[in-house]
């Protein structure tokens, strides 16, 4: 568990870190400014990412599925990317489930950053009376990661890495996974799907 959470917490920061770093280089000499800016929020990621993981290893860290939602908007803005975020205004889940949306929502958006060079990306949260469905599309080079196949930087990794740690994270929420081809079989496309009777918060 520790393993699969240090790598799905480190993929999305360092990227961001790296994003925003790429962005300050970029414009340090002709816009101070902006630069100043992106190294401020460089900090603050960095900050951030030490208290995530030293929740990681200390306790089970409980993400947010506002704040993921929120953040992955932050690291695909930065990225270049126009997302679009249809989702509710507000979530009653069961605790296990909306981590579980969470993590998909972080997941998905990290490996759009690094694999798809997509312009567009959509990320839909929809709460239905069967199930809660959390899905992330893009218009990018299209599928090249599988449930179960593992998901690091070149598209491979060890087992409990990347799309197989979220894989094995809906397999213990009694959740359905899928990703592949994305709409009109264009870019990639990750959902899952989380039946209602374990959706609901008690």
């Amino acid at each position: 568990r520790i393993a699969r959470d240090l790598h799905d917490l480190l993929g999305h920061s360092l990227s961001l870190i790296t994003i925003k770093a790429e962005l300050a280089g970029r414009v340090i000499g002709t816009d101070p400014d902006r630069a100043a800016r992106e190294i401020a929020d460089l900090e603050a990621v960095a900050r951030r990412s030490l208290g995530e993981v030293r929740a990681a290893v200390t306790s089970y860290r409980q993400p947010s599925l506002a704040g993921e939602l929120a953040a992955a908007r932050q690291m695909l803005a930065a990225a270049g990317m126009d997302c679009q975020v249809h989702a509710p205004a507000s979530f009653d889940l069961a605790p296990e489930a909306e981590g579980l949306l969470a993590w998909t929502v972080r997941e998905g958006a990290t490996n759009v950053v690094r694999h798809s060079g997509a312009r567009t990306v959509t990320i839909t949260v929809t709460v239905a009376a069967d199930a809660v469905t959390a899905e992330i599309a893009d218009d990018g080079v299209g599928p090249g990661l599988e449930p179960g196949a593992g998901a690091g930087e070149e598209g491979s990794g060890p087992p409990g890495s990347g799309l197989a740690g979220l894989a094995e994270r809906a397999r213990h929420a009694g959740a359905e996974i899928s990703a592949g081809e994305g709409p009109a079989g264009k870019g990639f496309r990750l959902s899952v799907r989380v039946p209602a009777d374990r959706a609901r918060a008690a």
